[in-house]
C-alpha cells in the first residue's frame, strides 16, 4: 500500500508540473497566433484524444507516462518533424514570428513553473504556516554520527557558521554543509569557539552518509515495564537522564555509551524530576540496558512557529521560491563537479518517489511539488540545444547578431540535445537499479 500511495502521488505531482510547464508555451503561442497542433499529457501511443470544433489543437493523454509536449507549428522540437519545415513557412508558424516573440514562447514554459511555485508557497504559507528549530535555538548541540565524528565534531557541539554561512534551520545544517561546500567549521564547545577544518575529500561521503547532525536532546524515561530488573527502583515516568555516574548525558548516544560502560553493574544514576534532582542505582545488563522505555523531551526547545495572512504569505512565497532557486543551482554546480562524486546522487522517478510520504499527507505533497517546480524550471534553463535553455540561448544569439541559426543546424543541435539527455536518463535509472540493490 506504501509504494502505492508513492507512485499515485509521483504521477499527480508529475502531470500537474508537465500541464503547468507546457500550458506556459501553449499560452504564449496562443497570444502571438501561432498553432499549437497537439497538447498531451505523457507520450503516444494515445489513450484518449480530442479535437474541438473550429480548434487546431489536438488534446489528449498518451499511454507512456514520461511527461508530455505541446507540439507548435513550425518549431523543431523532439517531434523531429522534417515534412512539415520542408514546406513554405506559414504566417500562423513559429518560425515566421519576429524573434522577441518567439523567445516568450520558448520562456513560456519555465517562466510558468516558477509563478506555479511562488503560487504554491504562498499558499503552503497561508494555509499550514512554517513549524522549525532555528540552529541557535538548539540548546543542546549535536548529536554525532560516525562521519562527522571522524571529520571533527563532538557531540554537543553548537554549530555557528560553515566558513561564512550561518545556517538558520537546524534541520538542514548537512545540506548547509554541502551546498557551501565549506572548509571550515565554527562551533561552540564547552564555552570555547572551535575552528574544525573540514578535508574537501569528505564531500561524497557527506553527500551520501545522512545523520550527520542529529538534535542532542534530553533523553527521559516513558514507561518502565513489569518485566524490567528496574521495576522496583522507584522510576517514574518522565525522569529525565543527567547523569550516569560522572559523565553528562546529553542525547541517546551518550546514553547508550554511558550504559555501555557498565554492563552487568549496579550504576548510579541521576534524574532530574521536576525542579528536583535524584538519584537511584541501577542495574545495567549484559546488554548495557537497564530495561526501560526512553523518550525524547522536547520542553527545553524553542519552536520557531510563524503564521501569515494572505497578504504576507505572497511575499513570503516569492522570496521562499528565490530561495530555492539558488539552493539548486547550487546543489547543480555539486553534480557538474566530478570531484564532490555528485552525479551519483542523481535519480529518476525510483528516486523522486522516495521523497514522498508514504502516508498521504497535503501539506508535504504541495512541498515537494513547489520543489519539483523549481527543479524542472531550473534544469529546463540550462544551454542544451533539446531543451528550453537551448532554444533560449539560440534565440538570444539571434536577437544579438541578427542572423539566424539554419534549420539544418538546428535539427542536429536537437539530435544532439537529444542524445545528451538520454544519457543522464540511463544515468539515473542505473543510479537507481544501484542503489536498490545496496
Amino acid at each position: 500500500m506504501d509504494v502505492i500511495i508513492r507512485i499515485v502521488q509521483v504521477l499527480l505531482a508529475l502531470s500537474i508540473l508537465v500541464v503547468v510547464h507546457e500550458f506556459g508555451h501553449f499560452t504564449f503561442a496562443k497570444i502571438f497566433k501561432i498553432r499549437v497542433e497537439k497538447f498531451y499529457l505523457f507520450f503516444p501511443p494515445a489513450l484518449f484524444k480530442f479535437k474541438p470544433k473550429n480548434s487546431d489543437t489536438e488534446w489528449g493523454i498518451g499511454s507512456i507516462p514520461l511527461g508530455g509536449f505541446c507540439k507548435i507549428s513550425g518549431m523543431i522540437d523532439e517531434s523531429m518533424d522534417k515534412e512539415a519545415m520542408a514546406q513554405e513557412p506559414k504566417p500562423w508558424e513559429y518560425r515566421t514570428k519576429p524573434a522577441w516573440q518567439r523567445l516568450l514562447v520558448i520562456a513560456g514554459g519555465v517562466m510558468f513553473n516558477f509563478i506555479f511555485a511562488m503560487l504554491l508557497y504562498s499558499a503552503i504559507l497561508f494555509t499550514w504556516g512554517e513549524e522549525y528549530l532555528k540552529n541557535e535555538d538548539a540548546v543542546y548541540g549535536i548529536q554525532t554520527n560516525s562521519l562527522s565524528a571522524e571529520i571533527g565534531f563532538r557531540d554537543g557541539d553548537r554549530i555557528i557558521s560553515f566558513d561564512d554561512v550561518v545556517p538558520e534551520n537546524f534541520a538542514e545544517l548537512q545540506v548547509e554543509l554541502v551546498r557551501s561546500q565549506a572548509r571550515t567549521a565554527k562551533v561552540l564547545r564547552d564555552g570555547d569557539t572551535v575552528t574544525i577544518d573540514i578535508d574537501p575529500a569528505y564531500i561524497p561521503a557527506i553527500l551520501n552518509t545522512p545523520g550527520m547532525f542529529m538534535l542532542a536532546a534530553p533523553v527521559a524515561i516513558a514507561e518502565v515495564p513489569d518485566t524490567s530488573i528496574n521495576f522496583s527502583a522507584g522510576l517514574l515516568q518522565g525522569d529525565r537522564f543527567v547523569k550516569v555516574a560522572d559523565q553528562e548525558i546529553i542525547s541517546f548516544q551518550a546514553l547508550q555509551s554511558a550504559l555501555a560502560a557498565h554492563k552487568n553493574q549496579v550504576v548510579p544514576i541521576e534524574f532530574k524530576r521536576g525542579e528536583e534532582s535524584v538519584t537511584y542505582p541501577l542495574q545495567v545488563d549484559g546488554d548495557g540496558k537497564i530495561e526501560v522505555v526512553l523518550q525524547t523531551d522536547i520542553s527545553d526547545f524553542d519552536i520557531t512557529k510563524k503564521e501569515y495572512s494572505a497578504l504576507n504569505a505572497i511575499p513570503a512565497g516569492i522570496k521562499k521560491t528565490f530561495s530555492t532557486i539558488g539552493d539548486y543551482i547550487k546543489e547543480l554546480g555539486l553534480i557538474f563537479s566530478p570531484k564532490t562524486e555528485a552525479y551519483k546522487s542523481v535519480g529518476s522517478f525510483i528516486a523522486i518517489g522516495s521523497i514522498f510520504p508514504t502516508a498521504w499527507n497535503w501539506e508535504a505533497f504541495w512541498n515537494i511539488v513547489a520543489l519539483l517546480s523549481v527543479m524542472l524550471a531550473v534544469i529546463n534553463l540550462l544551454p542544451i540545444p533539446a531543451l528550453d535553455g537551448g532554444h533560449i540561448i539560440f534565440t538570444l544569439y539571434e536577437m544579438i547578431t541578427g542572423r539566424k541559426p539554419s534549420d539544418k543546424f538546428m535539427e542536429y543541435a536537437q539530435m544532439v540535445g537529444m542524445i545528451f539527455l538520454l544519457l543522464i536518463m540511463f544515468l539515473a535509472f542505473g543510479n537507481d537499479i544501484l542503489r536498490l540493490f545496496r
